[in-house]
């Protein structure tokens, strides 16, 4: 890790993450720790204190970690498939579904109704996984489409006609 100022580099493994930091925070590095103060002690330095330091943990773990996110994919005929680094998704539309690869961020198939999104910032992930979830978000009743991975879909009853009697008709 660098530190230059307001300025820092965390380098790791997996990559490296510079962020761009505000002024209302000091940037020191103490006894192999780097210490975030703020200048000021108003709402908006104090906000924004935990903000960077939030911020400069998820780089560091994810310059040696790597950050993923799991989305099911749930229906008949549904599924996932690798083009290159590009995904594609048959989700029920007439044409496939084309995400394209953004730099940072990998696509991992473990099976055909599963898909893992891989990358070292935090953000970027999160970003990625919801595009894909928003091709097809899952529906209440029979819970088709893609969520992620540890997502609870709230079923809903469909509807039922009136036992005995026919909707809609006239005696």
């Amino acid at each position: 890790m660098i530190v230059d100022g307001n300025k820092v580099a965390v380098k790791g493994k997996l990559g490296e993450l510079s962020p761009d930091l505000g002024d209302s925070v000091d940037l020191a590095i103490k006894e192999n720790k780097l210490v975030v103060t703020r200048k000021s002690d108003n709402k908006a330095s104090r906000s924004q204190h935990g903000l960077y330091r939030s911020l400069l943990n998820n780089m560091v773990k994810g310059v040696s970690e790597g950050f993923e996110k799991s989305l099911n994919i749930i229906g008949v005929g549904y599924r996932a498939s690798k083009k290159g680094n590009d995904l594609e998704i048959l989700i029920g539309y007439s044409n496939p579904v084309l995400i394209k690869a953004i730099s940072g961020i990998s696509f991992d198939l473990p099976n055909q109704n599963l898909i893992v999104v891989k990358g070292i910032d935090k953000q970027k992930v999160g970003e990625v996984a919801n595009m894909i979830r928003n091709v097809r978000k899952p529906e209440p009743y029979k819970g088709k489409g893609i969520k992620y991975k540890d997502e609870i879909i709230k079923r809903k009853v469909g509807k039922t006609t009136a036992s005995g009697s026919k909707a809609g008709s006239k005696k």
